[in-house]
Formats: structure tokens, sequence, C-alpha cells
């Protein structure tokens, strides 16, 4: 027993808090606000978002703003398109994919046949890669070369968040870029720099920034 007891003592949690804390005190060693270039740090919880414009030589907030903000108390997420854009939509991506399973004629790409072999005589061997049915007719192989795979473009930020748009978090982390950038500009203040607080750089906080650059913030 006290032999498990030291065994589960030694093992370690892994804590994401703490981890994230890590890696925020990791940037913040090279990362510093200034009242020519002041911090936008963002903070999310599970269900908020906050975010605040910081100068860090004099230690003074210049802007902040927050999902739970007056403001957006009543804010809702743009609704779905119709169903008769939708089914547009599904049609021409069917025609798409009709268009790409037709092998091409020409170039690289098209059906490449082997000419028809001649059968073989009376007491002869059937040639290599042909084989022989009923009455001696012969068959070929055709072969059918594939169109090589191409690598699709690189997305953009505002792309890769094009599928979560209509989130009700995402969408409200982006009223709350535009927000913040706003009362920063109000502020005299139009270049940050941008501390993620330690989050990876998608969903909810990728939203915020991209919010806050449509208003015209740059960082």
């Amino acid at each position: 027993m006290q032999i498990l007891k030291e065994h589960s003592n030694m093992i370690k949690k892994f804590n994401a808090n703490k981890a994230r804390l890590r890696r925020h005190q990791r940037m913040r060693n090279h990362l510093e606000g200034s009242a020519e270039r002041p911090r936008l740090c963002i903070f999310r919880s599970g269900q908020h978002i906050y975010a605040q414009v910081i100068d860090d030589t004099s230690g003074v907030t210049l802007a902040a703003a927050s999902s739970i903000d007056e403001n957006l108390r009543d804010f809702k997420p743009a609704p779905p398109p119709s169903t008769q854009q939708s089914k547009e939509e599904e049609a021409r991506e069917a025609q798409v994919e009709m268009a790409a399973e037709v092998a091409p004629t020409k170039g690289k790409g098209a059906r490449a046949e082997k000419p028809a072999q001649k059968a073989p005589g009376k007491g002869g061997q059937p040639q290599k890669g042909s084989s022989s049915g009923k009455g001696g007719k012969s068959f070929t192989q055709v072969k059918t070369l594939l169109p090589a795979a191409q690598k699709s473009a690189a997305k953009t930020p505002v792309e890769a968040l094009a599928p979560i748009a209509r989130n009700r978090k995402v969408a409200t982390a982006r009223e709350v870029g535009k927000l913040v950038a706003q009362r920063a500009k109000e502020k005299g203040v139009s270049r940050v720099v941008f501390d993620r607080g330690g989050y990876a750089y998608h969903g909810r906080v990728a939203a915020l920034a991209e919010g806050a650059r449509e208003v015209g913030l740059e960082f």
C-alpha cells in the first residue's frame, strides 16, 4: 500500500491553465506595450472573452471591452443563409464534382490505351500482357492515369474562420474586437502589439483579432 501511495504521488497531472501561464510568461519576456504602441491583451473563460489595451510603461489601461459589455448584451449572430441559397451552392458543388470526375482526353491525366496485340497463331503461346478467352479472342489491359494531386492554397485567417463565423461565441468575440478597437482609436491609439495571453491563435482569439483589424487597429 505504501508503494502504491508513493507511486501515485509521483504521477504529475497536466494543468492546462498553468501551461498557458508559462507560455504567456515566455511571451511577456519580449512583449511590452508603450505609449506609442500599447499592448492588446486577451483573456478568455469558458463563456466570455475580455480585451484590454494597456500601456505597460505607466501601467494604465487605455481601453477595454468584453462579451459582458452592455453594448453586446442583445447581440445575436447573423442567421444562416436561406435554404434557396444553400440549394444553389449545393448544385454548384455537385457540378464541380461531376466535372472533376470526367477524365481528360488530352494532356496529362488522359486515358492511355495500349494498341491491340495480334492473336497468336496455331500452336503459338499467348503473348505477354494478353489473356485469351473463348474462341481464341485476345483482350488487352487498359491503364487509366489519374491526374496528379494538387495542394490547396493556404487559407487566410478570415477564410479559416468562415466555417465557425456564425457560432455565437465566435461572433461575439469578433464584436468585442471591433468594440475595443473603436475605443482605442477614440483615445488616439491606432497601432498595438498583440498579446494573445498564451492561447492558440484560432477560434475566439483569432475572431477578436480579426474584428479589431476590421476597424483599423494595426498589429
